[in-house]
């Protein structure tokens, strides 16, 4: 049976077989197509080029693991890694609002580069779906709160439920807005697994954000 070394993964209807075209530094054996002149080698050191390993960087990040974790068990380089999620998170599609639901607003805190430099997340839950519907990162102000109260004033949501901030006063209409005892649940239950999952927002934790960026793609 003919081996996948000698096939060119360009020329896939071309009967011509890759082959031998010396050698790497490192003893490895390469090949190039006659037709093409595409070249490849007979075993990859570099394991960043599999094709799953996009989905295992999703399902360790989900995990809960860390940027040195995922990428030790990956046996990538961590620059490969941030590079790879940065690429990844750009291609996430932004989910669909549906008009006139009901959601829930909170925040979480956390810091960029020190303990002093405080980030605050900003998000709204669908309280029947238990989607996330919109997000924003930034200072604990009118300013960050209001990106994602506009997004839900934008789908007429019929109710928005928050918490005491009195914040939320000043940016919600009192016909939508309603501040009551457990209205919050869901939402408050969502803190509690990005807490569990993600170190970088433990309320006590040594583990954080270098950059805003990184922040926002996790």
């Amino acid at each position: 049976m003919e081996s996948n070394q000698t096939r060119c993964c360009r020329c896939v209807d071309d009967i011509r077989k890759m082959i031998k075209y010396g050698k790497t530094k490192s003893g490895t054996q390469r090949y190039i197509c006659r037709a093409c002149g595409k070249t490849k080698v007979e075993n990859y050191a570099y394991l960043a080029y599999k094709a799953e390993i996009n989905q295992n960087i999703i399902q360790l990040t989900k995990e809960g693991l860390g940027i040195r974790s995922t990428a030790r068990i990956l046996k990538i380089s961590t620059t490969t890694l941030l590079k790879r999620i940065i690429l990844i998170a750009r291609n996430i599609v932004k989910p669909i609002i549906s008009r006139g639901k009901t959601d829930e607003v909170d925040e979480l805190c956390t810091y960029v580069r020190h303990k002093k430099n405080y980030i605050w997340l900003v998000y709204a839950l669908e309280k029947n779906s238990k989607t996330v519907v919109s997000f924003n990162v930034g200072k604990r102000t009118n300013k960050t709160l209001n990106l994602v109260l506009e997004t839900l004033k934008l789908s007429e949501a019929k109710k928005i439920f928050t918490d005491r901030l009195k914040n939320y006063r000043y940016l919600i209409d009192e016909k939508m807005h309603s501040v009551k005892r457990f209205v919050t649940n869901h939402i408050e239950r969502k803190n509690l697994t990005l807490r569990t999952h993600l170190k970088r927002l433990n309320r006590r934790t040594i583990c954080f954000s270098k950059s805003l960026v990184f922040l926002m793609l996790f």
